[in-house]
Protein backbone atom coordinates (compact mmCIF):
# COMPACT_ATOMS: atom_id res chain seq x y z
CA UNK A 1 0.00 0.00 0.00
CA UNK A 2 1.33 3.46 -0.90
CA UNK A 3 -0.16 6.55 0.12
CA UNK A 4 1.05 10.02 -1.29
CA UNK A 5 0.50 13.57 -0.61
CA UNK A 6 1.10 16.43 -2.17
CA UNK A 7 -0.81 19.57 -2.12
CA UNK A 8 0.90 21.59 0.46
CA UNK A 9 2.75 24.90 0.59
CA UNK A 10 3.00 28.38 2.26
CA UNK A 11 -0.28 30.76 2.54
CA UNK A 12 -1.11 33.28 4.31
CA UNK A 13 -3.58 33.53 7.31
CA UNK A 14 -7.46 33.34 5.65
CA UNK A 15 -6.16 31.65 2.65
CA UNK A 16 -7.18 28.26 1.02
CA UNK A 17 -4.79 24.97 0.22
CA UNK A 18 -5.97 21.66 -1.16
CA UNK A 19 -4.03 18.67 0.31
CA UNK A 20 -4.34 15.52 -1.88
CA UNK A 21 -3.29 12.02 -1.03
CA UNK A 22 -3.53 9.18 -4.31
CA UNK A 23 -3.53 5.57 -2.52
CA UNK A 24 -2.47 2.21 -4.74
CA UNK A 25 -2.50 -1.49 -4.06
CA UNK A 26 -5.06 -0.64 -1.09
CA UNK A 27 -7.95 -3.41 -1.79
CA UNK A 28 -9.75 -3.37 1.52
CA UNK A 29 -13.52 -2.23 0.78
CA UNK A 30 -14.11 -1.50 4.08
CA UNK A 31 -11.60 0.92 5.25
CA UNK A 32 -11.19 3.93 7.31
CA UNK A 33 -9.09 6.83 5.76
CA UNK A 34 -7.87 10.31 7.32
CA UNK A 35 -5.92 13.01 8.11
CA UNK A 36 -3.72 14.22 10.67
CA UNK A 37 -1.16 16.85 11.30
CA UNK A 38 1.97 17.39 13.30
CA UNK A 39 4.31 19.79 15.07
CA UNK A 40 7.44 19.40 16.37
CA UNK A 41 7.45 18.41 19.60
CA UNK A 42 4.40 17.22 19.65
CA UNK A 43 1.83 14.08 18.83
CA UNK A 44 0.40 13.28 16.15
CA UNK A 45 -3.04 15.20 16.01
CA UNK A 46 -6.24 13.70 14.19
CA UNK A 47 -7.94 16.44 11.98
CA UNK A 48 -10.34 14.68 9.25
CA UNK A 49 -11.90 11.38 8.52
CA UNK A 50 -13.71 9.65 6.41
CA UNK A 51 -14.98 5.74 5.69
CA UNK A 52 -15.97 3.80 2.91
CA UNK A 53 -19.89 4.51 3.57
CA UNK A 54 -19.03 8.57 2.89
CA UNK A 55 -19.14 9.13 6.77
CA UNK A 56 -16.47 11.93 7.77
CA UNK A 57 -15.10 12.85 11.36
CA UNK A 58 -13.52 16.38 12.12
CA UNK A 59 -11.76 17.84 14.85
CA UNK A 60 -13.32 20.91 16.49
CA UNK A 61 -10.45 22.98 15.64
CA UNK A 62 -11.03 22.36 12.01
CA UNK A 63 -14.72 22.48 11.99
CA UNK A 64 -16.34 24.70 9.60
CA UNK A 65 -13.07 25.24 7.40
CA UNK A 66 -11.88 22.01 6.52
CA UNK A 67 -13.87 18.93 4.09
CA UNK A 68 -12.56 15.83 3.94
CA UNK A 69 -13.55 14.05 0.70
CA UNK A 70 -12.73 10.93 -1.46
CA UNK A 71 -12.81 10.40 -5.37
CA UNK A 72 -12.93 6.61 -5.92
CA UNK A 73 -12.49 6.50 -9.32
CA UNK A 74 -9.14 8.03 -8.71
CA UNK A 75 -8.68 7.03 -5.29
CA UNK A 76 -7.50 10.02 -4.03
CA UNK A 77 -8.55 11.88 -0.26
CA UNK A 78 -8.85 15.21 -0.65
CA UNK A 79 -8.94 17.90 2.43
CA UNK A 80 -9.87 21.33 1.26
CA UNK A 81 -8.86 23.99 3.97
CA UNK A 82 -10.40 27.63 4.12
CA UNK A 83 -9.86 30.03 6.56
CA UNK A 84 -6.64 28.98 7.43
CA UNK A 85 -4.88 30.23 10.30
CA UNK A 86 -1.01 30.26 11.84
CA UNK A 87 -1.87 27.25 14.34
CA UNK A 88 -2.91 24.94 11.44
CA UNK A 89 0.95 25.30 10.75
CA UNK A 90 1.97 21.36 10.58
CA UNK A 91 3.16 18.57 8.72
CA UNK A 92 -0.17 16.54 7.33
CA UNK A 93 -0.42 13.38 6.63
CA UNK A 94 -2.99 11.05 4.86
CA UNK A 95 -3.23 7.60 6.51
CA UNK A 96 -5.41 4.29 5.90
CA UNK A 97 -6.69 1.52 7.63
CA UNK A 98 -9.30 -1.38 7.36
CA UNK A 99 -12.62 -1.04 9.67
CA UNK A 100 -15.10 -3.83 10.11
CA UNK A 101 -18.04 -1.54 9.48
CA UNK A 102 -17.15 0.62 6.72
CA UNK A 103 -17.13 3.87 9.41
CA UNK A 104 -14.41 5.13 11.05
CA UNK A 105 -14.52 5.38 14.93
CA UNK A 106 -15.45 8.52 16.69
CA UNK A 107 -11.69 8.93 18.33
CA UNK A 108 -9.45 10.08 15.80
CA UNK A 109 -7.11 8.16 16.87
CA UNK A 110 -3.83 8.05 15.22
CA UNK A 111 -2.62 4.19 16.68
CA UNK A 112 -4.99 1.59 14.64
CA UNK A 113 -3.87 3.42 11.04
CA UNK A 114 -1.81 0.76 9.05
CA UNK A 115 -0.69 3.10 6.16
CA UNK A 116 0.66 6.77 6.21
CA UNK A 117 1.67 8.89 3.48
CA UNK A 118 5.30 10.83 3.41
CA UNK A 119 3.42 14.18 4.49
CA UNK A 120 3.31 17.44 3.20
CA UNK A 121 4.33 20.75 4.87
CA UNK A 122 1.67 23.31 5.43
CA UNK A 123 2.98 26.81 6.62
CA UNK A 124 0.29 29.74 7.64
CA UNK A 125 2.15 33.29 7.91
CA UNK A 126 -0.24 35.98 10.02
Amino acid sequence: VQLVESGGGSVQSGGSLRLSCVASGYTYSSYCMGWFRQVPGKGREGVATIGSDGSTSYAESVKGRFTISQDNARNTLYLQMDTLKPEDTAMYYCAARPVALWTCPQTMNSAPFSYWGQGTQVTVSS
